[in-house]
């Protein structure tokens, strides 16, 4: 037999199984100028080299060979996951239809009788490489947007890309950063896709590793959902693991901005479970695989009420996942557009996941007195100012907080602008955004005023000129 030359990295290989040494030369006359070529005479060694790495990209397969014979070898090779996507096309003298029925049943491609005609051995394989080529690349490109599932639901099922939907249990997750939206005012541009890759690629890998399905990225916020398009009877449970892992990951993701001289941020996540109708949604042009329901508006409404490094769950979830969850008191709260009030929880561990611990607060007294305005937020529009006085303020890791004597009460878990009146000068000088939140810092007597128009507020804005400037004021 000629020996085989050393062909570019780049070339397809072509394992070559049959027990005839002649056969494989004629094989090789043909092929060998084109692609790389791999021999095995038997069926065992066959199985080996398409399980090596690298490896082939389409095998010739025999069918009557010793020991084992091509048929049984096909649906070895189909049964393990690691070659079952590897083409087999059966090259063989039996030329009966029957032969060729069992070929196809047994898992092949393509059938070739023996004597082979050169331009049509050349051209089936041209063929079945390159339909492996666009399968492997549509996988890839679905890939990075979808769960393997969906990938899987679309490349491999006929109907897979059919419009409609069916009704569905999931569990919604939502999560968003806080203030990313004055990062990326103050960053380049290329800065803030920076962020955004790192941000988005790691959280994805934790969400794909607990088989959630990223419904859409909204900017710096992800949409994901458990349930679909395969059902698992621990999709609740598996979901606040998920969220809980996320924010063990923003640690690692905060790390790497710091060492690349970008700003640290935090991340708020809510979560609830209930009916959508999830499918292809779209048009025949333009199409994605996404839900569709009340349960995603309420999920992204508990996530409002978040603050940095928080997981927040809904009574829903909490009753599906029982003792495996610990959480904090409950809080009711009464979002925007639902006909009744909800009970939310604030997760601190899952299973055996533990929430990243919150830095506590060190609060810092005013050695002047500071005048504000205090202005509050309905969903992206600002209401009218309010005047109010800081009294203290407090760092807290990466973010702050302050406590404020106001001329009027607000709800807790308010989102508001805050406009500091800087000593000695009638015009303002910063503004920052933060959120109403308990004076113990856990979620208790939602929805009630503080007393003595006492407000205590969580900083949501980066960490930037306003820590600057309270610092001043120490």
């Amino acid at each position: 037999m000629a020996k085989i030359e050393a062909r570019g990295a780049d070339q397809p290989t072509i394992l070559v199984v049959d027990d005839l040494p002649e056969n494989i030369d004629v094989i090789r006359a043909v092929l060998e100028s084109r692609y790389r070529i791999r021999v095995a005479l038997n069926g065992k060694k066959a199985l080996q080299i398409a399980a090596s790495t690298p490896q082939p990209d389409l095998i010739l397969l025999d069918v009557m060979m010793p020991v084992m014979d091509g048929y049984t070898v096909c649906r070895k090779l189909k049964a393990r996951q690691q070659t079952a996507s590897i083409p087999v096309i059966f090259v063989s003298a039996m030329q009966e239809i029957d032969d060729e029925l069992q070929g196809f049943a047994a898992g092949g491609v393509d059938y070739i009788t023996k004597p082979i005609t050169p331009a049509i051995l050349l051209s089936r394989v041209q063929t079945h490489l390159q339909l492996r080529a666009a399968y492997h690349f549509i996988r890839e490109t679905f890939g990075r947007y979808l769960s393997e599932e969906v990938v899987d639901t679309i490349v491999d099922s006929p109907c897979g890309l059919a419009m409609g939907g069916e009704k569905r249990a999931l569990t919604v997750m939502m999560a968003d950063l806080r203030g990313f939206t004055e990062i990326a005012e103050m960053l380049p541009a290329e800065s803030v896709v920076r962020m955004l890759n790192l941000y988005l690629g790691r959280m994805t890998e934790v969400i794909q590793a607990y088989h959630g399905t990223i419904d859409e990225f909204l900017g710096d916020g992800i949409l994901t959902f458990f349930g679909a398009p395969l059902q698992r009877p621990d999709d609740a449970l598996r979901a606040v693991q998920c969220a809980v892992a996320m924010q063990q990951a923003m640690v690692e993701v905060n790390a790497q901005f710091q060492a690349e001289g970008l700003p640290r941020v935090q991340m708020g996540i809510g979560l609830h479970s209930g009916q959508a109708i999830v499918g292809n949604i779209g048009s025949s042009k333009r199409a994605k695989y996404g839900a569709v329901g009340a349960v995603i508006n309420t999920a992204s409404r508990i996530e409002s009420y978040t603050i940095g490094g928080q997981v927040l769950i809904s009574e829903t979830i909490r009753q599906t996942c029982g003792d495996a969850l610990e959480l904090e008191a409950p809080v009711e709260v009464w979002p925007k557009g639902l006909h009744a009030p909800l009970c939310i929880y604030a997760v601190q561990s899952v299973s055996s996941l533990q929430l990243p611990s919150v830095a506590r607060y060190h609060w810092r007294a005013l050695t002047v007195p500071c005048e504000l305005e205090i202005t509050l937020l309905h969903g992206k529009h600002l209401g009218h100012a309010h005047p109010a006085r800081l009294l203290r303020w407090a760092e807290q890791g990466d973010s702050g907080a302050i406590e404020l004597s106001a001329s009027r009460t607000f709800r807790l878990f308010s989102d508001i602008k805050v406009r500091i009146q800087q000593p000695d000068s009638e015009q303002p000088s910063h503004a920052f955004y933060a959120k109403i939140i308990p004076p113990d810092h856990t979620l208790m007597d939602a929805g009630q005023p503080q007393a003595d128009n006492h407000l205590f507020a969580q900083i949501t804005s980066p960490r930037g000129s306003w820590f600057d400037l309270l610092q001043q004021l120490a």
